[in-house]
This record gives structure tokens, C-alpha cells and sequence, in this order.
């Protein structure tokens, strides 16, 4: 294992049956990075992201955190880790409350019996600063189902967000919002989550966004990393170009 490294995965995949959904990958991830993961669809993102986080169990391979082997763990153990995540639909209860949600987020990510003492008053303190952090308070009391695409994924994010974790994976943060709104949205996000030390691994299909806001870029193919590097060299590999972008370079 890298010992420096925040993530460290060797030789990890699964398969259903015939079907290769990861096949051996190999990656590690220092604390701080914001990684981009790009791809078609079916390539092994989403798969990747759920191997790492608990939803799925490899084939074979390994999952290092912070020194860590967390090959196999369950999701909730996973949480309480150290590793959070948000989902392409967001994972919400729309018929509570936005305080109602982020109450469950942060007691679910502190113990195993989740409704004991769930309105402690540091759970409450986690709540009213995620909503302050994210421009939430003015929504505390709405119901979920009455907010708009583009405040329900931003709920999820801070729901993902509310017991600081080491490391966040954002399941395509945009889906579902406006071309219009993409970039403002993805500038407040990165705002708030830039004032915390969290590693981000971020999916997305947009490659200005990809350009913008990452520092390094995964791409899958076929269920394996088939470049990884800066977004500027990744998007301009001939491999990216063709099994990525359609044969049209991003950058030209």
C-alpha cells in the first residue's frame, strides 16, 4: 500500500456474472485532491464509486482508507469512517423536512442506534451549521418535496457532508439542473466545500465543469481506468478522445 496515500486501491473488481463492470483497478488518492471521473455511460464509474463506499463488495481487490483495509464494509461502517457520499437521485425524504433530513444524516452518521438522543444538542449544532454553510437556514422548515431540483441536490451533498468527512464522492452533483444554473451552482458548492479539508471525487459528464473544477481526472472505459492525469492531459489522450468524448477533444 502507499502509506502517504488518503485512498489506495489495488487490483479491484467485480463482475456480474459474464458482464466485467470493474476490472483492476489500481489507484491511489492524497489527501486534498479533487478528482474528476469521466466516461460513458456504463463505463464503471458509478460501479468504482460504489465499491469504494460499501453498496457493492468486490470480486477481488483491496480498499485501503487512511491505512485502513475497508474492502467489504458496510456502507454505515464506511460512513462512520470517514468516507461520504452523494447519489445521481438524491436520496432524500421528501415528505420531512429539510432540518427533518440532515437531523437523520447526522445522527445515522454517529451511531449505530441511530434514534437514540437524536436531538442531542450537538447534533442540532451539526444541522443549523450545515444549514448555514450551505444557504439552507431560510429552508430549514420546508418540506422537501416543495424545493426545487437544483436545493434538493444541494441538500444531498450537505447531508453527505454534515459529519466532516475525510473524503466525499458526488454522483453527478448536476444532473437535473439547467445548463444556466451548472456553473453557479457548482461555484457555491465548491465554495463551501473549499472552507473544509475534504478530499472530492466528483462524476460528471460535463467537460467544461470536469476543466474547471478538478485538479486531477479518472477515466473509465469498460469498466477500467484508461487515463488518469491532469484534465488537460486526460482530455486531450487519444484513448479518452475516442472512448470518452465521441472522437471530438474536449479542449479543441
Amino acid at each position: 500500500m502507499t502509506t502517504s496515500a488518503l485512498l489506495d486501491v489495488r487490483g479491484l473488481s467485480r463482475n456480474f456474472g459474464a458482464v466485467m463492470a470493474a476490472a483492476d483497478i489500481n489507484v491511489s488518492v492524497s489527501a486534498g485532491e479533487i478528482v474528476g471521473i469521466v466516461g460513458a455511460n456504463g463505463a464503471g464509474k458509478t460501479v468504482f464509486l460504489n465499491l469504494i463506499t460499501g453498496y457493492l463488495r468486490p470480486t477481488t481487490g483491496t480498499v485501503f482508507f487512511q491505512g485502513q483495509d475497508i474492502t467489504g464494509l458496510q456502507p454505515r461502517q464506511i460512513t462512520r469512517l470517514g468516507i461520504c457520499r452523494s447519489f445521481q437521485m438524491s436520496q432524500l425524504f421528501i415528505n420531512m423536512t429539510v432540518f427533518e433530513n440532515l437531523l437523520l444524516a447526522a445522527a445515522i452518521s454517529h451511531e449505530s442506534n441511530f434514534l437514540r438522543d437524536i436531538r442531542s444538542s450537538k447534533k442540532v449544532g451539526d444541522v443549523d451549521r450545515t444549514l448555514r454553510e450551505f444557504r439552507l437556514h431560510d429552508r430549514r422548515d420546508q418540506l422537501v418535496r416543495e424545493l426545487p431540483q437544483g436545493l434538493r441536490k444541494l441538500l444531498d451533498i450537505a447531508m453527505a457532508m454534515i459529519s466532516n468527512p475525510s473524503l466525499v464522492m458526488l454522483d453527478e452533483p448536476t444532473s437535473g439542473i439547467s445548463t444556466e444554473e451548472k456553473f453557479d451552482f457548482m461555484e457555491a458548492l465548491m465554495t463551501v466545500l473549499a472552507k473544509s479539508s475534504t478530499t472530492i471525487f466528483i462524476i460528471e459528464h460535463d467537460m467544461d465543469l470536469i476543466q474547471r473544477f478538478t485538479t486531477r481526472v479518472l477515466a473509465f472505459a469498460y469498466g477500467r481506468i484508461i487515463c488518469d492525469g491532469s484534465a488537460e492531459d486526460t482530455l486531450r489522450d487519444p484513448r479518452v478522445v475516442q472512448h470518452v468524448l465521441g472522437g471530438d477533444s474536449a479542449l479543441d
